[in-house]
């Protein structure tokens, strides 16, 4: 491979991050869409958050049977498969009034979008030299994250006005565009349009999954993932929208703009922390303990605050859960520097995992707690949504426990591998005895 990308990977590359894109925006695309499916299904919170919570299940539940196909039978197959079922979902979400068929549309989103990611992924380290995978790494994830940003403005703005069916309509032909988009751009590796594994077999799936869940380093990145990604995922895929215009009292338009800037945040902030990861590797766990730090204090602010908070306490707290998305990507570097390539996608899949269990436990609590407090019906208040949100802190202090532990065991396999990860205090006190002292010049 050439130390400098040519024009054909960048195709590759923003083909399968146009494909990821329409796929955020078929995911979140029920989180601006909550309070009218409420009226189109007549159902409550609690049933409302069962289907985000069913989409999760499928993503969450599809990812390692996907990262193993995708080992397999590379990207390009499973990029056009996944957007082509994406597609039917929302076209049929666009016709069903009932509850059965927004489920099974919730279904094929979820398959759909569990297909995407991670082949995408897979394409930057086919497409570009070593160095670069990290940064482009995070660019894909938050790059994609664009997504919600048509869900949060356009799609928000037909469901205001010409409405659901027009809405839905438009979402399943943006999924059938980017599926023609993929399969003329995308290219498995450089030498084949089309390149597949090894046979699947019984023994060989059990062998790499056991083999990738038995490394420390792996199940480091599914803890990351877990508990960086899932605030900003409930926040944007179910409970934002209506926390900010029911519990907030903002206008649609104040919270479309707000999620918009949520998104901007991680995509501002998703290269810094890839360069970070980039040149300091050891210290990956680091960055994922100020991510997780700012989430805490983000909504610790806001849930303590009396009554509504102002819009700038609100500013605040988007922009900290603004930086889940950029930290939940360590958990993929993770996976890619401790795994062969052989079974990347596997791992790739097992991270995947952490985060969106996370999701759909928090996103179910949530609704829970609503339906609890205010017996199924929508007019909740502020005072019902923060005694709701602060179930985070509970699913976020499980996540914690384990990235710790898994820490420890991961430093302690690279040890018998021979690389040495000192104390952070020692290094610092290091480059201090290291830096330079200042001249002071005689008085003469």
């Amino acid at each position: 491979m050439a130390l400098r990308p040519g024009a054909r990977a960048w195709a590759v590359w923003s083909a399968g991050l146009a494909a990821y894109t329409i796929a955020v925006l078929h995911r979140t695309s029920l989180g601006v869409a909550g309070l009218d499916a409420q009226h189109r299904f007549h159902i409550g919170a609690g049933a409302l958050a069962s289907f985000a919570v069913l989409q999760l299940l499928v993503y969450a539940g599809l990812q390692v049977p996907v990262g193993l196909l995708l080992d397999r039978f590379g990207s390009l197959r499973l990029v056009v498969c996944g957007a082509l079922v994406m597609a039917c979902g929302q076209a049929l979400m666009a016709s069903t009034h009932s509850i059965g068929g927004a489920v099974a549309a919730r279904v094929l989103v979820g398959a759909g979008d569990a297909m995407t990611f991670i082949s995408v992924l897979r394409l930057v380290p086919q497409w570009f030299p070593a160095r670069r995978v990290p940064v482009l790494t995070q660019m894909t994830g938050l790059v994609g994250q664009a997504g919600q940003v048509l869900s949060a403005v356009p799609l928000a703005a037909v469901l205001a006005g010409p409405g659901w069916t027009t809405a839905f309509v438009g979402a399943a032909g943006a999924g059938v565009f980017v599926a023609i988009v993929a399969f003329a751009a995308v290219r498995d590796t450089p030498e084949r349009r089309i390149s597949s594994g090894p046979a699947v077999t019984l023994g060989r799936l059990g062998r790499d999954l056991r083999d990738a869940w038995r490394h420390p380093g792996t199940r480091l990145g599914l803890w990351t993932h877990f508990t960086t990604q899932f605030t900003g995922t409930v926040f944007a895929l179910m409970w934002g929208f209506p926390f900010l215009i029911a519990g907030e009292g903002l206008r649609r338009e104040t919270a479309s703009t707000l999620l918009t800037l949520f998104v901007l945040v991680g995509m501002a902030a998703g290269p810094l922390i890839g360069m970070l990861v980039q040149r300091h590797p050891l210290r990956r766990s680091w960055l994922v303990l100020g991510v997780i730090s700012a989430n805490a204090l983000g909504w610790g602010l806001v849930l303590a605050w009396p009554g509504r908070a102002p819009l700038p306490v609100l500013v605040l707290l988007i922009l900290a859960l603004g930086l889940g998305g950029p930290g939940s990507m360590i958990g993929f570097d993770y996976a890619r520097t401790f795994n062969p390539p052989n079974r990347l996608g596997t791992a790739t899949g097992v991270v995947n995992v952490g985060g969106f269990v996370a999701s759909l436990l928090t996103i179910e609590l949530i609704g829970l707690i609503l339906d609890a407090r205010t017996g199924g019906r929508a007019d909740y208040g502020i005072a019902d949504f923060k005694v709701a949100m602060a179930v985070q802190y509970l699913v976020g202090a499980v996540g914690l426990v384990g990235i710790l532990r898994t820490r420890r065991l991961a430093r302690r396999r690279m040890a018998e591998d021979g690389v040495v990860v000192r104390p952070l205090r020692e290094v610092l006190a290091q480059r201090r005895r290291l830096a330079p002292r200042p001249v002071v010049k005689a008085k003469t």
